[in-house]
């Protein structure tokens, strides 16, 4: 880690805080991870209003450090939800708010929080994303903003939206591995007993129903597919492996995962080769040999199709190398 100062992050709290956001960017960025070194993140709770802060559902209070002064001299500030889609945030928050904005400050929200960052007006002209029950909500008020419904988080550089809840944690580990790399957020990953990255949009999880009664078998085929995702699996193949009809197959995947067979198929493919770039030196070819694209043209286009950038460049940027070699970003 560099001997400079720590990053500042400042996690804004309200009254009836939605405490599992807030929860999700205190786990990541508030605990004490010795084995980062002493570059890593200091963190810092603002009180949005007068105290006092109570959580959703009353029983709970949160004692902040302070008050809105703190985002003045905070580098990234996390809004973790909102009292929901028609509740106005606080003027003093909304103009605390844009004028960190303007001083090159990061912002971040957590689920319905986009609604906060919408009524200060920082997601004009920019993609954003919210929980999917009010993505339609926050389109159909801020028509100037560009809502990717489906998406668990959506980076525009210095906003940075997420999706409901759980999402949180995938967007805070983003942000872990655009300002430290890619082995810290696959370290903090390991300690919070996630997946580092996880795959699909919220479409999996709207409103589906239960997986079929042959869903432990289902699950180890599925298992077995991605142990094995350099060899060549067809619908025909899994499904003589599951002993159910094709139809039937391709039926129980689409229910369990919410993506046909063959775009599941692919994303673990792109998931294997983000490990692979990220953790390994094995050239590109190797790579998508490895994970079962066959050719490095096929691979490098459904690569940047899925990440936005060339296997390359992925690299480049996310590579895990030493972490003492690695800068987090601070505010100038």
């Amino acid at each position: 880690m560099p001997n400079g100062p720590s990053p500042l992050i400042v996690i804004v709290a309200y009254d009836q805080l939605c405490i599992f956001e807030f929860g999700c960017a205190f786990e990541v960025f508030g605990l004490s991870r010795p084995e980062m070194g002493p570059g890593w993140y200091r963190c810092l709770t603002a009180a949005a209003e007068p105290e006092p802060i109570r959580a959703a559902g009353g029983g709970l209070r949160l004692e902040a450090a302070g008050g809105l002064e703190l985002l003045d001299g905070a580098d990234t500030i996390i809004i973790p939800g909102w009292r929901g889609p028609d509740a106005v945030a606080p003027p003093l928050l909304l103009d605390a708010l844009r004028r960190a904005h303007a001083a090159g400050t990061r912002i971040v929200s957590i689920c319905g929080a986009a609604f906060v960052l919408a009524q200060a007006g920082l997601l004009a002209g920019k993609r954003a994303t919210t929980h999917w029950r009010h993505a339609s909500i926050l389109a159909s008020r801020y028509p100037d903003i560009v809502v990717e419904g489906d998406a668990l988080y959506v980076d525009e550089g210095d906003i940075l939206t997420s999706a409901g809840s759980a999402a949180g944690l995938d967007l805070c580990l983003h942000i872990v591995r655009k300002d430290f790399g890619a082995k810290a957020a696959n370290c903090v990953a390991r300690r919070l007993v996630i997946a580092a990255h996880r795959d699909g949009g919220q479409s999996q999880f709207i409103e589906r129903s239960v997986p079929p009664p042959s869903g432990a078998r289902l699950s180890e085929l599925l298992e077995t597919v991605q142990k094995r995702i350099g060899e060549k699996w067809t619908l025909e193949r899994m499904a003589e492996i599951a002993h159910v009809s094709v139809r039937t197959l391709h039926r129980h995947i689409c229910e369990a995962t919410g993506l046909p067979p063959s775009e599941w198929i692919k994303r673990q493919r792109i998931a294997y080769a983000r490990d692979l770039l990220e953790e390994t030196t094995l050239s590109v070819d190797e790579i998508a040999h490895n994970a079962g694209f066959g050719t490095t043209t096929n691979f490098r286009q459904h690569f940047r199709t899925a990440t936005g950038l060339s296997p390359a460049r992925y690299r480049c940027r996310f590579y895990a190398h030493d972490l003492a070699t690695t800068s987090p970003m601070q505010k100038s």
